[in-house]
């Protein structure tokens, strides 16, 4: 029974980990989508490889942290049956899967790491109570739900008034070929730190389950782990969420090439400190910050608030509606199953 709910507990790990490359596709395209130095099907494919190619740079770190540093898997381990204990991790995927497929239907992009934070910490509240969680950990993805827009809106605002700076004496007929050339540059940066960022998630549930599966003595993520998570957010990048993506690209603000290359470069050194830091940072919010960001440079009427308003709104209730769906989850997983 273990062996099965394991295999079953991995797939549906990987099915989040596709939906995640899905809904989250527009952060890593919209700019180049929206500035027009790629169509929508070569931006796609361009952030695919990205994502795929994302472990070959980087840490494990944001691993360690999803798999140890939310909610104390091996104290829960020793607590609950093997089998609930699988049945929990189901469910938080569940309730991330839920929230994103929510999302993506009606367009906003929200954070798929901080979907699967909330059903963790809903599935755990419901199997095994408040002692579980990991306040520390739980405290800084709060934090740095502020920290990384901020840090994005920051960094793009600065690198678009640099740049603005260094071409005022040029017109934009000269300007936007050098950028719509850079601009392919930043955006497969992003995407790297994209794959990276996200596809660790999936790696640090899957070697949860391997470990209270008994197939793993300790946590170390496998190699299988890390290709099989990045090639799952590569292949749902490549059937890219469009409905998020016109939100992105077209209604927050307009976009000119260098903006595009501003906002990119901006958003994916964040995301690759954070990466290097260990920290599970939100992507879209990465992204949408530095758009935002690099349209203020034209004034503040340039970015649309209203549209900003609602996708913050949406930030917010994240971790409360997915942590609600996942303790529904694992009450219903739990009757029938453990």
């Amino acid at each position: 029974m273990l062996f099965e709910l394991v295999v079953v507990a991995v797939f549906v790990a990987l099915a989040f980990d596709f939906m995640n490359g899905f809904h989250d596709s527009a952060n890593a395209i919209s700019t180049v989508v929206a500035t027009r130095v790629l169509t929508p099907g070569q931006a796609v494919l361009m952030a695919a490889v990205g994502n795929l190619i994302g472990p070959l740079f980087f840490t494990t770190a944001i691993a360690a942290t999803i798999g140890k540093g939310i909610i104390d898997t091996k104290a829960i381990q020793a607590f609950l049956p093997q089998e609930t204990f699988v049945v929990m991790i189901i469910a938080a995927l569940l309730g991330a899967i839920f929230w994103d497929l929510v999302t993506w239907y009606f367009g906003i992009p929200v954070s798929s790491s901080h979907a699967l934070i909330g059903g963790l910490i809903g599935a755990a509240l419901v199997a095994v109570g408040p002692k579980f969680l990991l306040a520390p950990g739980i405290t800084n993805v709060l934090i740095f739900m502020v920290v990384s827009p901020s840090l994005g809106f920051i960094l793009a605002y600065l690198f678009g008034l640099l740049v603005m700076r260094l071409v005022r004496h040029y017109t934009p007929e000269k300007v936007n070929p050098i950028f719509r050339k850079l601009q392919l540059g930043s955006a497969f940066f992003y995407s790297l730190t994209h794959g990276t960022n996200d596809a660790q998630k999936t790696m640090g549930i899957i070697t949860i389950l391997l470990v209270a599966g008994g197939f793993l003595s300790s946590f170390d993520v496998p190699l299988w782990v890390i290709f099989a998570a990045h090639i799952s957010i590569s292949l749902g990048t490549l059937f890219g969420g469009w409905r998020i993506v016109r939100t992105m690209a077209h209604k927050i603000t307009h976009l000119k090439p260098y903006q595009g290359f501003c906002a990119e470069t901006a958003g994916g050194l964040v995301l690759a400190n954070m990466a290097g830091l260990g920290i599970p940072v939100s992507t879209t919010h990465a992204i949408s910050g530095s758009i935002m960001g690099v349209g203020a440079t034209q004034g503040l009427r340039s970015v649309r608030w209203g549209v900003s308003r609602g996708i913050i709104g949406a930030w917010i209730i994240t971790i409360p509606v997915s942590a609600t769906v996942a303790g529904l989850a694992y009450l219903v997983l739990h009757f029938f199953i453990a």
